[in-house]
């Protein structure tokens, strides 16, 4: 049951994320990653009411063509990541 309260976007209470904030994380990541234009990216953010989780959370998966999917956390709301987030998260 913890992992339903982990996703409370949308429906579930908080409002769904702003577009131009997933394009702007997206952007950043593409850039700091330095990956092919056939890369996608998938932005969510996430809240967890858990005591052993960091509240709210960002996690962008990256998925490049003919590699396993990456998944990169930013212990920040979406709204608050910046590049230098993102690259701190591919060294985690």
């Amino acid at each position: 049951m913890a992992l339903f309260g982990a996703f409370l976007r949308g429906s579930f209470g908080l409002p769904k994320p702003d577009k131009q904030a997933v394009d702007r994380v997206k952007d950043m990541a593409r850039a700091a990653l330095q990956v092919s234009p056939e890369t996608a990216f998938a932005v969510n953010e996430i809240a967890c009411n858990d005591p052993g989780c960091p509240g709210i959370e960002t996690v962008i998966l990256v998925m490049e063509p003919g590699r396993k999917t990456k998944a990169l956390k930013v212990t920040k709301p979406l709204d608050e990541v910046t590049e230098q987030d993102i690259r701190t998260a591919l060294d985690s």
